[in-house]
């Protein structure tokens, strides 16, 4: 991992393509029930806002292994939400 702000960026990006794919997918089929969706789409945000906690926590004793956790978990959520969206 090259730094703090590629991590963050990282996070902003995948997650933001996840979001868009539910957006598209609602677009596609318009007559489809979007509550599922929807669910995709918070699940994302939550996701966001608890990853980028990690990343700006102060009390981290070793900052590279905590980094390297946080790098594998956005690749653990994106794995699950990615599957989920494929599914719809």
């Amino acid at each position: 991992m090259a730094s703090v702000k590629n991590l963050k960026k990282d996070i902003n990006y995948i997650l933001g393509d996840i979001i868009e794919e539910c957006y598209m997918w609602e677009l596609v089929n318009p007559k489809a029930d979007t509550k599922k969706s929807q669910a995709l789409i918070e699940e994302a945000a939550n996701s966001f806002d608890s990853l980028l906690d990690n990343v700006n926590a102060k009390n981290v004793e070793n900052k590279r292994a905590h980094y390297k956790k946080v790098q594998s978990d956005l690749e653990l959520v994106a794995k699950k939400l990615l599957e989920k969206v494929n599914k719809l």
